[in-house]
Order: structure tokens, then C-alpha cells, then sequence
């Protein structure tokens, strides 16, 4: 079978497309990281979001039943561990990250998504 004439061409061109989309390929950006005043809010919202689904919970099981606020209590202070479990993976994920960062911490596992 001969061989394609445009063949040539058209790899010189895809390379020069390749090179094109490297040279004018997205930057990294400065705010990728977060600020303490970030972190901080990511914190408090998992907390008081913890807090507001127990607490929602709670208060709906206890009307549908015509219970005392039995279900309140327990589905709120269940919450509120929900709500500190995920605060302490939040701080414990920073942490390994700026442990990575400085590359004390070469032998930490990488991390996994859950």
C-alpha cells in the first residue's frame, strides 16, 4: 500500500499542537491554597452542619412519634460527633499535607478519598 503523502504533515501539525496547548495550558493559580480564615470556615461548617442534621433528625422523629425530646438529644449529640469526627479528618488531612509539603513525612500513605 503506498504510503499517505499528508501523513508527515500531519503529525508535524499534532505536534505542534501539542506544543501549542502546553506553552498556553492553564497556569497554577496562587489561591489554591487555603487560608486559615478557609480552613477555619470549612471547620465550623461541618460542625454546625453536623449539629443542624442531627438536630433535624431528632426534632422530626420526636413530632411523627409525639415523643419528648428524646430523639432531639440523641440524633443532636449525634451530630455534634459527626460533626467532630469530620473537623478532626479535616485537620488531620492539612496536616499530612503540610507534612508532605516540608517532605519530612515521605513514608505517610497517600491519601485516599472516602
Amino acid at each position: 500500500m503506498a504510503k499517505d503523502p499528508h501523513a508527515e504533515r500531519l503529525k508535524a501539525l499534532d505536534d505542534r499542537i501539542v506544543a501549542a496547548k502546553k506553552a498556553h495550558g492553564p497556569k497554577k493559580r496562587s489561591d489554591e491554597h487555603y487560608s486559615t480564615a478557609n480552613t477555619a470556615w470549612r471547620m465550623v461548617i461541618e460542625l454546625v452542619a453536623g449539629l443542624g442534621i442531627g438536630f433535624g433528625i431528632g426534632y422530626g422523629l420526636d413530632v411523627l412519634f409525639d415523643t419528648l425530646p428524646i430523639f432531639l438529644l440523641l440524633f443532636t449529640g449525634l451530630g455534634l460527633a459527626a460533626g467532630v469526627k469530620t473537623m478532626m479528618r479535616t485537620a488531620r488531612e492539612l496536616q499530612d499535607d503540610a507534612i508532605r509539603t516540608q517532605g519530612i513525612g515521605d513514608d505517610l500513605p497517600e491519601k485516599k478519598d472516602d
